[in-house]
């Protein structure tokens, strides 16, 4: 995984990866900005609602404050991940296909280019997934805030779990068919789940996280192919 980490660094300059990372990042910053706004409006509700979700009425003070604040601070990041590795998803195949040519030249031979309609319902779905999961779990995320450090622990493994999900199909669905990816999940849960950890902590690196995406995507190149060849 480190190796693999230091070669996705390494090929951030290549013209193909340089040129869906400058695509995806201007279409990214443009929905987050559109999506965000909606999401500015909706924050009163959403802490006046994480009061009464945790018991606490209007009196809550203090508690109240910090709810909300760590509410929106996860809210942002929310979105920006699901908006980020949605966009990503759909400009993938680019990214994995030169990671392939230059480090997997016989499995890039033998891959298929992923069709674009196919690609647009992963990044889709990976959105979907992102925020319909944190959003059920968001009473759990409530509760925990009384333990300190339970709430971050919890939004970080959920989303490392759905992160490795999402990078992982982007490099099997060039190699299997659709209904082989089910049990090529079932067979690589460590490894995707590894995957999405560091893909999750990247995300919540101020400025790397613009790039964290792209760097996901070759990363999980790299862990794909070493992991079969194992």
């Amino acid at each position: 995984m480190i190796q693999g980490f230091f070669l996705a660094i390494g090929q951030l300059t290549d013209r193909p990866v340089l040129r869906v990372l400058l695509k995806s990042l201007a279409l990214t910053l443009l929905l987050f900005a559109g999506l965000g706004i909606g999401l500015w409006f909706a924050m009163d509700w959403i802490g006046g609602a994480a009061s009464e979700w945790i018991g606490f009425g209007p009196d809550a003070g203090p508690f109240a404050d910090v709810a909300t604040l760590l509410l929106f601070l996860f809210g942002w990041w929310l979105l920006f991940r699901a908006v980020a590795v949605a966009v990503v998803g759909i400009f993938a195949d680019d990214v994995v296909a030169a990671v392939e040519a230059k480090h997997y030249p016989a499995a890039h031979a033998a891959a298929r280019d992923v069709p674009i309609g196919r690609s647009i319902a992963m990044g889709v779905g990976s959105a979907a997934r992102a925020i319909g999961y944190n959003l059920l779990l968001s009473p759990l995320y409530l509760m925990l805030l009384v333990t300190g450090v339970g709430t971050a622990l919890a939004f970080f493994l959920v989303n490392a779990w759905l992160l490795g999900r999402d990078l992982g199909d982007m490099v099997a669905a060039r190699h299997m068919p659709y209904r082989a990816l089910a049990e090529w999940r079932r067979g690589t849960k460590a490894r995707r789940f590894a995957l999405g950890a560091v893909g999750t902590g990247l995300l919540l690196v101020p400025l790397v996280a613009l790039v964290a995406p792209v760097l996901g995507a070759a990363m999980a190149t790299h862990a794909f192919h070493r992991g079969r060849s194992t």
